[in-house]
């Protein structure tokens, strides 16, 4: 949820910096406020779940970029340009039947 406010950017209840636990993160999760000048004008809560710190990360940067973008459309070029706009279309491979894993073969005996 994004809105006019303070600045406070929120994330599953906690703040940015809090939530994450490398200062990275936290970082990437700012980019498309940095981008577009908008640091501090706008009041964001986030709901993020599954997945793994970095992936999250991810997760929030594309989805407050998309945000950004229905608010004001002018920024449209500038996150397009840093490739905020885009999804990471990577998917898990799905188990094989006749395999432990998705790859990974039972060991083979000759005899």
């Amino acid at each position: 949820m994004i809105s006019k406010g303070d600045g406070n950017f929120t994330i599953n209840g906690k703040e940015v910096d809090n939530y994450f636990p490398t200062k990275i993160h936290a970082i990437q999760a700012n980019q498309p406020l940095k981008i577009t000048d908008n640091e501090g004008k706008w009041t964001i809560r986030i709901n993020v779940s599954g997945g793994g710190f970095s992936g999250q990360a991810g997760a929030v940067q594309h989805g407050l970029a998309r945000a950004l973008l229905k608010v004001d459309p002018d920024s449209k070029q500038a996150l397009s340009q840093s490739g905020f706009l885009t999804r990471d279309s990577r998917m898990v491979e799905r188990k094989k039947a006749g395999q432990p894993k998705a790859r990974k073969k039972f060991q083979f005996s000759k005899r």
